[in-house]
């Protein structure tokens, strides 16, 4: 009697082919996108090498760190970011360059992770969030807003509370 029918925005994200588009400034005052890009500029240029590689590598930590104060995170330059992330809000949002987080995330404002997190694919991380244990999130898992991740979240969960609790999806 009733037919799904699938619009736009309930396609289906991957949680392992970066869709880089998610990242493409659009117009120059975009900070959160102009951060990443200095991030994946220097990433690129540090591979290349050289002396050109050098001068490039130095300007874009200068932008970096332009783009770091203007959206007042911390994330830093050599860190392990897959393509497709999204900060919207990227105030607040704090990341050690030893943790690494899958392609096509969604980390709001005011979210910590610490060293040794390893975050899948299509992640959604929810406003205040704070991950403080070298753990694993699962592909496709969302922890909700001011969750304090101390275990494991597996594959396509919910994390949700303090300390974070496994909810079962409706």
């Amino acid at each position: 009697m009733f037919e799904l029918i699938e619009s736009p925005t309930t396609q289906h994200i991957s949680a392992t082919e970066p869709d880089w588009s998610r990242e493409v400034c659009e117009c120059w005052w975009n900070p959160s996108r102009q951060l990443l890009k200095s991030i994946r500029e220097y990433q690129k240029w540090q591979k290349r090498g050289g002396i050109i590689g050098r001068l490039f590598c130095k300007w874009n930590v200068l932008q970096h760190r332009f783009w770091s104060i203007v959206t007042a995170a911390d994330i830093p330059i050599n860190c392990q970011i897959e393509g497709g992330l999204l900060l919207t809000h990227p105030t607040g949002v704090v990341i050690h360059p030893d943790a690494s987080i899958g392609p096509n995330c969604l980390i709001l404002q005011q979210v910590t992770v610490v060293a040794g997190v390893k975050i899948g694919g299509h992640v959604d991380i929810g406003a205040g969030a704070k991950i403080i244990r070298p753990v694993t999130i699962g592909n496709h898992a969302k922890i909700g807003a001011n969750a304090v991740v101390i275990y494991d979240v597996p594959e396509g969960a919910t994390a949700i509370g303090v300390p974070a609790k496994l909810i079962q999806a409706s």
